[in-house]
C-alpha cells in the first residue's frame, strides 16, 4: 500500500471520527446531559458482596466401592474434605428486616455465608428460603445500618431502556456497569429452570450473580443471574430474573415458608408445522393438551384433551416449554387467562391454579446412591418425570452416571411423575434401576 493511499485513508478516518464527535449532543432541550453518579451513590449501598464457604469431599480411591472390595478395605474409611470459597452478590430489599435477594446458585450447599456492605462491614447471613427453578434465594442479616433498594415494576420495562448493573465481578468488590435492555422474555438459557429473563448488554461477569439490575429511577428491575460466554467473561449478553418474579418468590417464602408454584394439571406436547399437518389444524405453534388430571385447574376451567393452548395472560405460547414457564412462574391460587383453540375456533377460559407439590428434593434424602444430586418434579417434560437439576462432581450420584438435565421417567419399571412416587419406590429397595431420558436418548442406570 502506497504512502499516498495510507494518508488518504487516515484523512477519511479522522473525518469520520470528527463527524461522530460533532454529532454527540452536549445537551438535551437546553439541559446538560446527566451523569449517573448521583444515581449510583443512592443505590450502590443496597448492593452487597457475598462470600460463601462450603466443605466438599475430595475424590479418593477409598470412595470407589469396587476398589474397597478388591483390597478388602472397610466401608467406613474416612474421606478427605476441604473448604472452598466462592463469591457473589446480593440486593437489600428490606432494610428493616434485613432481607437480601440473591441467586439460588450463589448460596446453594453453603456451610457459611457472609455479606459485605459498601463500607466494608461484614455480617453473617442465613438462608430463609431458596428456589432452584427460578434461581432466587432469600437471605437475612442483622438489620442494623442497612440501606434498601426499592423494587420496581419489571413488567413496565421496555427494550431500549437504560439500566445499570451493580455487583461483585470476579470478587473485585462493588462495580457498576451500564447498558440497555436488549430483549425481554428470554427462555432456553437453562435446561432445567423456569425462565422469563431480561437480557441486557450491561457488562455482567462471574461474581455479578445475585446483583442488581437498576432502572434510571433507581429501582430494582432484575436480579442478575447468568451470562452467555465461552470464556466465562462478558460478551454483552447477560440475563436477569425480573423483579416481579423475584418478589413473588420472596413473598411466598415469607408467607408459607416455601414456594407454592402454580399447577394447571395438564400433560402437553409441542405443536409444530409437521404435527399440525397430521392433526389437520391450522395452528402450527402452541401446546397440545394430551392429558388432564382429575380435579385439576384445567378440568375446572373446562379444558379438554386435544385443545391447543396458544396464550396465557396475553402472552403468546409457541411450545410446551413456554407454557411450563408461564404457569410455573405463577403462584398457586392465582387466576390465569387461557387462550386455546378447539375445533378450529379460538376460545378463552379462566383457570385458578392448583399447587404443585414435592417440587424439590435432595438425592441423599431419597436413596444413599443418589447423594450429591438434586431433583425436581419436571416442569417441561410432556409426560412428567423427575428432573436432575444438579449433580456434585465425584458424588455417589455422579459416579453412578447421573447428569444434570437428565429426566427420570421410571424406577424399577414403574413410571414416576413426581418426587413422592420416587420416594415410595426408593424407600423399599436397596437397588434402583432408573430409566433416564437424556436428550433424544433413553438409558438405564443402576443405583446401589
Amino acid at each position: 500500500m502506497s504512502t499516498t493511499y495510507r494518508l488518504m485513508w487516515a484523512t477519511v478516518l479522522m473525518s469520520l471520527i470528527t463527524a461522530v464527535h460533532a454529532a454527540l449532543p452536549q445537551a438535551v432541550d437546553g439541559e446538560p446531559l446527566p451523569s449517573l453518579a448521583p444515581l449510583v451513590k443512592r443505590v450502590a449501598p443496597a448492593v452487597v458482596n457475598i462470600r460463601v464457604s462450603q466443605t466438599i469431599e475430595s475424590r479418593s480411591l477409598y470412595g470407589d466401592e469396587m476398589f474397597r472390595r478388591f483390597f478388602g478395605i472397610p466401608d467406613d474409611q474416612p474421606g478427605q474434605s476441604r473448604e472452598v470459597a466462592s463469591a457473589g452478590s446480593g440486593v437489600i430489599v428490606d432494610a428493616e428486616n434485613g432481607y437480601i435477594l440473591t441467586n439460588h446458585h450463589v448460596v446453594e450447599n453453603a456451610d457459611k455465608i457472609q455479606i459485605s456492605l459498601i463500607n466494608d462491614t461484614s455480617l453473617d447471613a442465613e438462608v430463609i428460603g431458596s428456589d432452584a427453578l427460578t434461581d432466587i434465594a432469600l437471605l437475612q442479616v442483622d438489620p442494623e445500618g442497612l440501606t434498601e433498594l426499592p423494587i420496581g415494576d419489571s413488567d413496565a420495562v421496555e427494550v431500549g431502556d437504560f439500566v445499570i448493573a451493580i455487583g461483585n465481578p470476579f470478587g473485585l468488590g462493588h462495580t457498576v456497569t451500564s447498558g440497555i435492555v436488549s430483549a425481554l422474555g428470554r427462555t432456553g438459557i437453562s435446561r432445567n429452570g423456569l425462565e422469563d429473563f431480561i437480557q441486557t448488554d450491561a457488562s455482567i461477569n462471574p461474581g455479578n450473580s445475585g446483583g442488581a439490575l437498576v432502572n434510571m429511577r433507581g429501582e430494582l428491575v432484575g436480579i442478575n443471574s447468568a451470562i452467555i460466554s465461552r470464556t466465562g467473561g462478558n460478551v454483552g449478553i447477560g440475563f436477569a430474573v425480573p423483579s416481579e418474579i423475584a418478589q413473588s418468590i420472596m413473598r411466598q417464602i415469607l408467607d408459607f415458608g416455601e414456594v407454592r408454584r402454580g399447577l394447571l394439571g395438564v400433560t402437553i406436547q409441542t405443536i409444530d408445522e409437521e404435527s399440525a399437518e397430521v392433526l389437520g389444524t391450522e395452528v402450527d405453534r402452541g401446546a397440545l393438551i394430551t392429558g388432564i388430571e382429575p380435579g385439576s385447574a384445567a378440568e375446572g376451567a373446562g379444558l379438554r384433551v386435544d385443545d391447543i393452548i396458544v396464550g396465557v395472560d396475553d402472552r403468546r405460547i409457541h411450545n410446551n416449554r413456554e407454557l411450563a414457564n408461564a404457569i410455573g412462574l405463577k403462584g398457586s391460587g392465582e387466576k390465569v387467562r387461557i387462550e386455546y383453540v378447539r375445533d378450529g375456533s379460538e376460545r378463552v377460559a379462566t383457570a385458578e391454579l392448583g399447587q404443585r407439590t414435592s417440587t424439590q428434593a435432595s438425592g441423599a434424602d431419597v436413596h444413599p446412591g443418589l447423594s450429591g444430586a438434586q431433583f425436581a418434579t419436571s416442569s417441561t417434560a410432556a409426560s412428567g418425570g423427575i428432573e436432575v437439576t444438579s449433580v456434585e462432581e465425584n458424588s455417589p450420584a455422579a459416579q453412578r452416571g447421573l447428569r444434570s438435565g437428565d429426566v427420570i421417567t421410571a424406577v424399577n419399571r414403574q413410571p414416576v411423575q413426581n418426587l413422592q412416587q420416587l420416594r415410595e419406590i426408593a424407600s423399599g429397595n436397596r437397588i434402583l434401576f432408573l430409566l433416564v431420558r437424556r436428550g433424544d436418548r433413553q438409558l438405564m442406570l443402576q443405583i446401589r
